[in-house]
C-alpha cells in the first residue's frame, strides 16, 4: 500500500469524535492536512495509510473535540475578583463601568491574551466575544491561533473605545471589513442589552447584522431587574421587545435568559433563537437559574458559556459543564435532568450550531477543522475509566488538557502554549493589576 502524506498525526488511547459513549474508538489516531480532518480511525490504520511531517501520540490521551464558549469578555479578567460579592447592576455600575472608563487599549490587548492563555490551557478551542475595544481582543486572538467571534459591544451612552455612538458603528463597519473572510475570526453585531439600548440602536444594529448575515449578539432577560425595567419602559419583556422589533431569528445568539416564562420559550424556540447558558455566572451575581432543561425540551439549542472572568472567576468550560449538569438536576429534582453526553454536547455541538458552524466544528469528522484538545485520563480523579462523557463532565478538569490542536495548528503541547508567552503575559498582567488597583483609590 502507497502511503499518503499528511502534516500532521494525532494518536491516543481513546478517541471521542461528539458527545456520544457509543461513538468511543479506543487506540485511534487522526491525520490532519492544512487545516483539515483528513482521516480518522484505528491508530494502526491511520499510521500503514499515512506519514506524516508531525507525529504526537499521547498514552492514556483522550482525542475530542475542543470546547466552545459562547458568551465571554476576554479583557474582563483583569477585573478577576475586583468586586465580588455584589448584585448585577451595582456591580455594574458602581464598578465595573467606573473602571471601564479608564480602559487603553494595551490594557485590553494584555488582559485578552490572558483570558486567551487561560481557555485554551483548559481546553476551549473557539469563543464568542463581545466588549469593548473588539480592534484588540481580535489581535490578540490573532497572535494566539484561537478560532473566535468578536463584536465592538453598542450602547446609548458614549464608550470609552469610540465614543459618541455614532463612532461605534464605523468602529463595527471597520472590523466587518478587516476580517472578512479570515480563517479564525468572524465579526458579531453586538447591542448591549435592552436596558442600555434604545429601540432604535436594537433595530439598526440588527439592518447591520442581516446586511453582513453575522450573528446579533445580546444580554437577554439576565435578571428581575432587567425584566422589571422592560416592563416598565415598553409595558412588554425583553424577549417579547425584541420579537416586537423582529429580533428574534436563527442568527440570535442571546446570553442568559434567566427570566423566561414558558411563553417565551416556545417564541423562541419558533424564532429558532440560540441560547448561551452562563450557569455561574447567574449563580454568583444572584440572577437565578435558566429554565435550561425547558428550553431544551421545547428544541432550542442551547450552548455554555462562562461569562466574563470578572463575574465567574474563570473560564474554564469544564467547570461550567460540572455546574450546568449538577444545578439543573438539583433544579427539577432529578437526577436525570442535564445528564452528561447532553452537557458535553451543549459545550462542543450547541455552541458550534449557536455560531452557525456546525459543518467545520462542534465534532471531529472528515472534512471538518483541526479544533480538538486531548486530556491525561491517567489520573487519580479519572480512574477507573467506564463512561467518557460522565467524566468529562463530573470529574475533568481544565488543567487536564495537555494538548490543543486548532485549525491544525498546535498550540499548546504538554501544557505548554505555543503562541503565547505565558511569564510575560503574567509580569503584564500584574503590573496593569497595579493601576486598576489605583483607579479605586483615586
Amino acid at each position: 500500500m502507497t502511503q499518503q502524506h499528511t502534516d500532521f498525526i494525532l494518536s491516543g488511547s481513546y478517541l471521542l469524535p461528539d458527545s456520544q459513549q457509543s461513538n468511543m474508538l479506543s487506540d485511534a489516531a487522526v491525520a490532519i492536512t492544512g487545516d483539515t480532518i483528513v482521516a480518522m480511525g484505528k491508530k494502526e490504520e491511520i499510521l500503514e495509510r499515512y506519514t506524516a511531517t508531525e507525529y504526537l501520540h499521547t498514552d492514556h490521551g483522550l482525542i475530542m473535540p475542543g470546547l466552545i464558549n459562547t458568551h465571554t469578555h476576554a479583557p474582563m479578567a483583569c477585573f478577576r475578583g475586583l468586586a465580588d460579592d455584589l448584585p448585577l447592576m451595582t456591580w455594574l455600575e458602581k464598578h465595573i463601568f467606573p473602571v471601564e472608563t479608564r480602559w487603553t487599549a494595551e490594557m485590553i490587548y494584555q488582559s485578552t491574551l490572558l483570558s486567551l492563555a487561560e481557555m485554551i490551557k483548559s481546553g476551549t478551542t473557539s469563543f464568542c466575544d463581545m466588549y469593548l475595544f473588539s480592534k484588540e481582543v481580535a489581535k490578540a486572538t490573532e497572535t494566539s491561533g484561537m478560532r473566535a467571534w468578536i463584536g465592538e459591544v453598542l450602547y446609548d451612552f458614549p464608550s470609552p473605545c469610540y465614543g459618541e455612538l455614532e463612532n461605534g458603528f464605523s468602529y463595527t463597519a471597520e472590523l466587518f471589513q478587516h476580517y472578512t473572510d479570515h480563517p479564525l475570526i468572524t465579526i458579531t453585531a453586538d447591542p448591549h442589552a435592552v436596558y442600555t439600548c434604545s429601540p432604535q440602536l436594537l433595530s439598526r444594529l440588527g439592518q447591520v447584522a442581516a446586511d453582513h448575515n453575522s450573528l446579533f449578539v445580546i444580554h437577554l432577560s439576565e435578571n428581575q431587574a432587567e425584566l422589571d425595567s422592560c416592563q416598565e419602559r415598553y409595558n412588554c419583556s425583553p424577549v417579547e421587545h425584541l420579537e416586537n422589533l423582529g429580533l428574534l431569528t436563527d442568527k440570535t445568539l442571546a446570553a442568559h435568559c434567566v427570566m423566561v416564562n414558558d411563553a417565551e420559550i416556545k417564541l423562541l424556540a419558533e424564532r429558532r433563537v440560540n441560547v448561551s447558558h452562563c450557569q455561574e455566572s447567574n449563580m454568583k451575581l444572584a440572577s437565578g437559574t435558566a429554565p435550561i432543561v425547558k428550553m431544551i425540551e421545547a428544541g432550542i439549542n442551547t450552548s455554555i458559556g462562562t461569562d466574563g472572568a470578572a463575574s465567574n472567576n474563570d473560564v474554564d468550560m469544564f467547570g461550567e459543564m460540572n455546574t450546568v449538569a449538577k444545578v439543573h438536576k438539583a433544579a427539577r429534582m432529578d437526577p436525570t435532568a442535564m445528564g452528561a453526553e447532553q452537557t458535553l454536547h451543549a459545550a462542543t455541538q450547541g455552541g458550534a450550531k449557536a455560531l452557525s458552524s456546525s459543518s467545520s466544528i462542534g465534532t471531529l469528522a472528515v472534512g471538518k477543522k483541526a479544533d480538538m484538545i486531548v486530556l491525561n485520563m491517567n489520573q487519580p480523579h479519572l480512574t477507573p475509566l467506564y463512561n467518557i462523557p460522565s467524566h468529562l463532565v463530573y470529574a475533568a478538569r481544565g488543567a487536564d488538557v495537555v494538548h490543543s490542536v486548532i485549525n491544525g495548528r498546535l498550540v499548546m503541547e504538554n501544557r505548554t502554549l505555543l503562541t503565547l508567552d505565558e511569564d510575560r503575559i503574567l509580569q503584564q498582567m500584574r503590573k496593569i493589576a497595579q493601576t486598576v488597583a489605583q483607579y479605586g483609590k483615586d
